[in-house]
């Protein structure tokens, strides 16, 4: 019969955690696979289960604190957001469609193909086929204003 150590079980769950951190990024697994590390090292030069249950959680909980942090600032830097859906829109220019009349709060904008409910961000009239910027989007409404 096989006979397995603590150190060997705890390096395979941080084997196991590296390879799971690759298919569900964030670094959560990663930091709880630095854990196991630190705990495999600690079974290896001591007895028991005490000590590498308590490396464990030390070092989970402080790879949480600093190389998460740290990762997460190096591979998301702040400003490099990728805007999707309705957010994307904004700054895009546009063509008003039907005339944006903020007395009947009426009109539309087409912007990159689709035809969107616009009102006119000074409260002014704008006539179809004015170019216009997309400046704020509250719902399914684009608040723009003339381009130029």
């Amino acid at each position: 019969m096989v006979s397995v150590s603590a150190w060997q079980v705890w390096l395979v769950a941080a084997l196991l955690l590296f390879v799971a951190e690759i298919l569900a990024p964030g670094f959560w697994l990663l930091s709880v696979a630095v854990g196991c590390v630190l705990a495999g090292a600690v079974a290896l030069v001591v007895p028991g289960v005490l000590a590498p249950a308590l490396s464990f959680a030390a070092g989970t909980l402080l790879s949480l604190a600093g190389i998460r942090p740290f990762l997460l600032k190096r591979l998301h830097p702040p400003g490099r957001e990728i805007k999707t859906n309705v957010d994307a829109l904004v700054g895009r220019v546009g063509v008003v469609s039907e005339r944006i009349d903020p007395g009947t709060g009426r009109g539309r904008v087409l912007v990159e193909g689709e035809n969107w409910r616009g009102t006119s961000l000074m409260d002014t009239v704008i006539e179809p086929g004015t170019r216009v910027m997309v400046v704020r989007v509250d719902g399914t409404t684009l608040y723009v204003d003339k381009e130029g």
